[in-house]
């Protein structure tokens, strides 16, 4: 087993940690805007994360300054340079979705979660890239450490542009797993937070119950204090508020157990580099007093690991493909082959399903939740890989989503800290918490992005 080698993105930059710089008048939002453009500069034309930059951003940037000066920030946000996923809609900016389908369409108003950031006074930065409707095949992206493998997908673009420092946060979606994936391969911190307390309004769906609004950032903090804001400024009408979301980021604490998970990929996917990476993690872990426990230790949870795999192989991409009927019928009607050949295949699948079988499949699912619950009562937390390895080679596809659709599925909040480097290159710990305890999730991982530094 070899020592433990924590990951540290060179690049990454920091919001959170330039306010104080700000309210003294060390620095200003335009500094810190002009810093990432001049590395967007610099880098992009390798990278392309950014489908469109936004020629306001200076000038938002200028008014949050203003704003510093007289002592009068809007919000914990004001004057953060931002990018926006590009099945987001914005305004003054064209939301094309990645597909040819919607070339140079121009939404009238903004997302809610980009009408709370531009009300809290962040800056948009740009449009970022993402595969067809969050959905589709693999973009012209590429990886920050390795031009040659992807960032994964769907946030592509907000993965390679966090990672690659142009930005110190970026919004993302994860239906499966398009947040925590290009997390993991891009070396950024990535949060997708209990299913339904970030407004998903304004942003292109596909799959009611499975959609998740997520973050990238360089650091944990960011994450947490954009969540935060986006939660607090108006919340999820009808659902609940962001656990412990606050301005203030939540003092680190040490969990006392964690599940230690072995899904289907573990077998079939992760190498032996990614297996010892990850070992010699959890061993550390047990070192410094955390206990961990494994199916070795509990038969009812490889049972419950073996239903988890089971619900994605099937159950999980029935539903999505149901849920996918609006809007997505009427575009592979309308625009034919400027649609992918997975969503045709999607929208046949779906037609195929009946109304029972959708509620038949949406009771395994809650059944399925109750048990996982149920098993987790006397622990903190599940540990897991945010990936089956470091970042793939090629750009054909956009990697693995194997070890990141339970906690999708069962609308779990879930990190990807950027701990472990495996060829020299990033891959993340996935910690899974319990529903409506993000804030708890949080200051766990704070320990854990502390643990062994």
């Amino acid at each position: 087993m070899s020592q433990y080698r924590p990951w540290c993105n060179p690049h990454a930059i920091s919001y959170s940690s330039t306010v104080a710089d700000f309210v003294a008048g060390r620095r200003s939002p335009r500094d810190l805007l002009e810093d990432c453009l001049s590395r967007i500069a610099a880098r992009d034309a390798e990278l392309k994360a950014f489908v469109r930059l936004n020629p306001a951003a200076r000038e938002a940037a200028d008014a949050a300054g203003e704003r510093y000066r007289r002592g009068a920030p809007l919000s914990p946000v004001d004057g953060c340079p931002i990018g926006i996923k590009d099945i987001m809609d914005t305004c003054d900016l064209p939301t094309e979705m990645g597909s040819p389908a919607f070339a140079g369409w121009q939404p009238a108003y903004d997302a809610a979660c980009v009408q709370a950031l531009r009300a809290g006074g962040a800056v948009v930065v740009g449009k970022t890239a993402t595969t067809a409707f969050a959905c589709g095949g693999p973009t012209v992206t590429t990886n920050p450490f390795d031009a040659r493998r992807t960032p994964g997908g769907s946030s592509s673009g907000s993965g390679a542009a966090v990672g690659a420092g142009m930005l110190p946060v970026a919004l993302g979606t994860q239906t499966q797993g398009s947040t925590l994936r290009p997390a993991s391969y891009c070396g950024t911190v990535g949060f997708k937070p209990t299913h339904g307390v970030l407004d998903m309004r304004g942003v292109h769906p596909i799959s009611v119950t499975h959609d998740h609004l997520g973050v990238l950032a360089g650091t944990l903090a960011d994450a947490w204090r954009i969540a935060s804001h986006l939660s607090l400024w108006q919340g999820n009408p009808g659902q609940r508020f962001l656990d412990g979301a606050s301005a203030d980021f939540p003092e680190p604490v040490q969990p006392r157990r964690l599940m230690r998970l072995y899904t289907r990929g573990w077998e079939n996917e992760a190498d032996a580099a990614t297996r010892d990476a990850f070992e010699t993690f959890v061993q550390g872990l047990a070192s410094g007093g955390v206990e961990i426990i494994a199916r070795e230790h509990d038969p009812r949870i490889a049972q419950v690991e073996a239903l988890l795999d089971d619900a994605f192989s099937d159950r999980s991409l029935e539903i999505t493909a149901y849920e996918m009927r609006w809007p997505y019928e009427q575009y592979a009607a309308r625009h034919g082959k400027l649609i992918e050949p997975r969503v045709h295949d999607r929208m046949a699948q779906a037609r195929a399903m009946t109304a029972d079988r959708y509620a038949s499949l949406l009771l395994e699912k809650y059944v399925l939740k109750q048990k996982v619950m149920d098993l987790s009562a006397d622990c903190d937390g599940f540990l897991n890989l945010s990936a089956s390895g470091p970042a793939p080679l090629g750009l054909q596809h956009t990697g693995s989503r194997t070890f990141l659709t339970h906690a999708t599925f069962l609308g779990l909040p879930a990190f990807s800290l950027p701990l472990l480097e495996v060829e020299g290159l990033p891959l993340g710990v996935q910690l899974i918490g319990k529903p409506q305890e993000d804030g708890r999730l949080c200051a766990m991982a704070a320990w854990l992005m502390s643990f062994n530094r």
